[in-house]
C-alpha cells in the first residue's frame, strides 16, 4: 500500500504563487482606487501602452483570456475617456481600440506600481528583473508542456 504525501500549503509553488498575487493586488489596490481604476482596467491600459490600437480580440489574447472578459473593463475605460473604441472599417466584427490622451497620461503615473513592488520587495532592479524573468521562464515551460 503506498502512502500519499500531502505537501504542506508553505512547500506548494501554486500556493506561494496564489499569495505573492493577492499581496500585490492588496498593495496595488489603494494606487489603483486613486486613479480610479481596477486592476483589470490597469491591464488593459498596459496592453494598449505596449501595443494602441489593437482589437479587443488581441487584448484578450495578450492576457490570456476570453474577448468577452476584456469588453467590460474597456467599456468602462471608454465612459472615463481613457480609451477609444472603434469597429474596423474592413471587418465589422472587430472593435480597435486606442488610448486617449488621458488615458497615455493615467498610464504615465502607473509607473508608480512598479516602482513600489520593486521597492517593497527588497530587490535591486536588477534582482526584480531576474527574479521576473524566472517566472516568466516556468510559466512558458508550463504552457509548452500541457
Amino acid at each position: 500500500m503506498s502512502e500519499h504525501v500531502v505537501y504542506p500549503l508553505d512547500d506548494q509553488l501554486c500556493f506561494s504563487l496564489y499569495e505573492a498575487n493577492i499581496a500585490i493586488n492588496r498593495m496595488y489596490k489603494p494606487m489603483l482606487d486613486e486613479m480610479g481604476i481596477t486592476y483589470p482596467q490597469y491591464l488593459v491600459l498596459s496592453t494598449l501602452a505596449e501595443n494602441d490600437g489593437i482589437t479587443i480580440g488581441a487584448i484578450a489574447d495578450r492576457l490570456s483570456l476570453e474577448s468577452s472578459t476584456i469588453t467590460p473593463p474597456v467599456k468602462r475605460l471608454e465612459q472615463a475617456g481613457l480609451v477609444e473604441r472603434r469597429r474596423s472599417k474592413t471587418d465589422e466584427r472587430q472593435v480597435h481600440v486606442r488610448l486617449t490622451g488621458a488615458g497615455r497620461a493615467l498610464i504615465e503615473k502607473s509607473r508608480c506600481l512598479g516602482d513600489t513592488l520593486i521597492e517593497r520587495s527588497g530587490m535591486s532592479s536588477r534582482e526584480f528583473q531576474a527574479f521576473n524573468r524566472q517566472v516568466q521562464a516556468f510559466r512558458n515551460a508550463l504552457e509548452r508542456n500541457a
